[in-house]
């Protein structure tokens, strides 16, 4: 069974092997999330589910592409932290409404654009959609840690 502490060293070890930034962000981030966990003090049953998951991730294989293959491991760790726990990461609300935002954005623009330059209607769309995301975003950010529930 893979146990946190089981993962945080076997993460540690691989992020002082690394030679590439990018890659070593990701054990960093890891690493990061499963210490918050271990000092949340989760119940055993918790624990038990959360060791499961680590277990079905396979950190303990070696992949080719090792970055891409963590990385895809790591968010896999987090929807199920945010499905089974309602856990998120720093800034994690911001991010998701800033997309949201971009996507309503260029379709807001492009109605706009239609009135008048359609370049600058988009623009403006984008720019007044990551705004708003942003704002949204991190109200939404700010409630989650009032709460409790960032990781």
């Amino acid at each position: 069974m893979m146990t946190i502490d089981k993962a945080i060293s076997l993460l540690t070890s691989l992020k002082n092997e690394s030679t590439k930034e990018s890659e070593i962000r990701v054990y960093k981030e890891f690493i990061h999330i499963l210490k918050r966990l271990d000092e949340r003090g989760l119940s055993k049953e918790e624990i038990e589910s959360v060791e499961e998951k680590l277990q079905d991730l396979n950190l303990e294989s070696e992949p080719k592409n090792r970055k891409r293959y963590f990385k895809k491991q790591l968010h896999s760790f987090k929807e199920f932290l945010n499905e089974s726990f309602s856990l998120t990461t720093k800034n994690h609300y911001q991010n998701l409404y800033l997309i949201v935002g971009m996507v309503f954005g260029v379709t807001f623009g492009i109605l706009i654009g239609e009135a008048s330059d359609k370049s600058m209607g988009i623009s403006l769309g984008i720019c007044m959609g990551m705004l708003i995301g942003i704002l949204i975003g991190r109200s939404k950010d700010a409630e989650a840690e009032k709460e409790g529930k960032v990781i």
